[in-house]
C-alpha cells in the first residue's frame, strides 16, 4: 500500500524565499542590457550575430548534455543564456562565428555540465571559454576593433599591426590596439605622464562611455556600472567583491603610478576589469559565501589582476584572476567559515615534558 507523505526531511536552514534561480538570472540579463546596448551603437549590428551564436549554442549545447546524461531539462532556468551573454561579452567584435560557438560548447558542457550542472562547477563557465578561446585562436582573440569600425567598413587589425595603422589615418581614426597595450607600454618605459591624442588613447570620457576598442561588452564603463548598481537595489549581489576587486587594482595602481590618477582611472575603465569584477566574480557557485571570504577573494582577484597587467606578457589579468581565485574558493571557505554557535572550543592538553 503506497502511504502518504507526511513529513519532508532536509537539510538546514529551512527558510521560505521568493527568490528563485530563474528570477536571478532574468535579472542578472536585465543588468546587462545598458552594455549591449553600448556595443551595438558603438560596433554596429554584428555584435548581435555574436551574441546570437553564443546564446544559441550554449542552449543546444545544455540541452544536448542534460539529454545525453539523462538529466532533468534545465533551459528555463535561463542561466545557459547568462553563460552566452557573458561569454559573448567577452569576446572581440571581429571574432569568427564559429570560434564562438567552439568557446560556447566548451563552457557549457565541459565546464558546467561535465561537473553536475548550475550550481556545481568550480570555475566560471564564460571566463573559462573565452581562455580556451584566447590560447587556441590568440590571433583573433587579439584583433580589435574601434568604435564605429564596423559602421564604416573598414577591416580591424591586431595590436601588433598599431604602430603601422598610425600612419594610415584613414584606419587609425577606427582601428587601434586596446587602452590596455598601451598603459603596459608606458609603464615599462617610465613614461606615465605620456597620455596624449598623438598616441592614440582615448579620452577619459570615451573610455567611461565606451568609444574605444575592446571586448564588445566591456568597453562602455558607465553601462557596466548602472547593471551593477541594478543587481544591489534587486539584492543579487553583495557590493563586497566588486568594491575589493576594483578597490585593490585602484590602490596597486596608485602605487605602481606613483600617484598618478590619469593613469590609475585607464586602468579602472580598460579592459574587463568592471565587467569581471561586477557580473563575473559574483558568480554564486564560484565565489565565497560568507562576508570575510568574499573580501578575501576580491582582494585577490584585484592583486592577481594588477600583477598581471603590469609584470606579465599579457595586458589584461581579469579572466586569470578571477579562475584562479575560484580555485581557492573551498580553502578560502574553510578558513573563514564562522563556528556555529555554542561549539565549545577545544582545550589543548598540555603534556608533560619527560627529562
Amino acid at each position: 500500500m503506497k502511504l502518504d507523505k507526511k513529513l519532508t526531511v532536509s537539510a538546514s536552514p529551512h527558510i521560505r524565499s521568493a527568490v528563485t534561480t530563474t528570477g536571478i538570472m532574468l535579472d542578472v540579463i536585465l543588468a546587462l542590457l545598458p552594455a549591449l546596448g553600448a556595443a551595438v551603437i558603438f560596433f554596429g549590428p554584428r555584435v548581435l550575430e555574436v551574441i546570437a551564436v553564443t546564446v544559441g549554442t550554449c542552449l543546444l549545447s545544455e540541452y544536448l548534455a542534460r539529454k545525453a546524461m539523462k538529466r532533468e531539462g534545465t533551459l528555463s532556468d535561463l542561466s545557459a543564456v547568462v553563460t552566452g551573454l557573458l561569454l559573448a561579452y567577452n569576446l572581440p567584435v571581429s571574432i569568427p562565428l564559429w570560434m564562438a560557438a567552439i568557446g560556447s560548447v566548451f563552457a557549457i558542457v565541459v565546464v558546467k555540465q561535465f561537473f553536475g550542472g548550475l550550481g556545481k562547477n568550480f570555475v566560471n563557465p564564460a571566463l573559462m571559454g573565452r581562455i580556451v578561446l584566447m590560447v587556441s585562436f590568440p590571433k583573433a582573440m587579439s584583433t580589435w576593433t574601434d568604435a564605429f569600425a564596423w559602421r564604416t567598413g573598414v577591416a580591424a587589425h591586431t595590436s601588433a599591426s598599431y604602430g603601422a595603422a598610425l600612419h594610415n589615418s584613414s584606419i587609425a581614426a577606427v582601428t587601434s590596439a586596446s587602452p590596455l597595450a598601451h598603459l603596459n607600454n608606458l609603464f615599462s618605459s617610465g613614461n606615465l605622464a605620456g597620455f596624449t591624442s598623438a598616441e592614440g588613447m582615448p579620452t577619459l570620457t570615451q573610455m567611461f562611455f565606451g568609444q574605444h576598442s575592446g571586448s564588445l561588452g566591456e568597453v562602455c564603463a558607465v553601462g557596466l556600472i548602472l547593471g551593477g548598481l541594478f543587481l544591489l537595489i534587486r539584492g543579487v549581489i553583495s557590493p563586497a567583491i566588486p568594491l575589493t576587486f576594483v578597490g585593490t587594482v585602484a590602490v596597486f595602481m596608485l602605487v605602481a603610478g606613483k600617484g598618478n590618477f590619469t593613469f590609475t582611472a585607464y586602468e579602472l575603465m580598460g579592459g574587463g576589469l568592471l565587467l569581471g569584477a561586477i557580473f563575473m566574480a559574483t558568480d554564486y557557485a564560484t565565489s565565497p559565501m560568507n562576508l570575510k571570504g568574499k573580501i578575501i577573494f576580491g582582494i585577490g582577484c584585484g592583486l592577481i589582476t594588477s600583477i598581471i597587467r603590469l609584470y606579465g606578457s599579457l595586458p589584461e589579468g581579469v579572466s586569470f584572476s578571477i579562475i584562479i581565485m575560484n580555485i581557492l574558493v573551498p580553502h578560502i571557505e574553510r578558513m573563514t567559515t564562522p563556528k556555529p554557535f555554542g561549539t565549545p572550543k577545544k582545550v589543548r592538553e598540555k603534556t608533560a615534558v619527560k627529562q
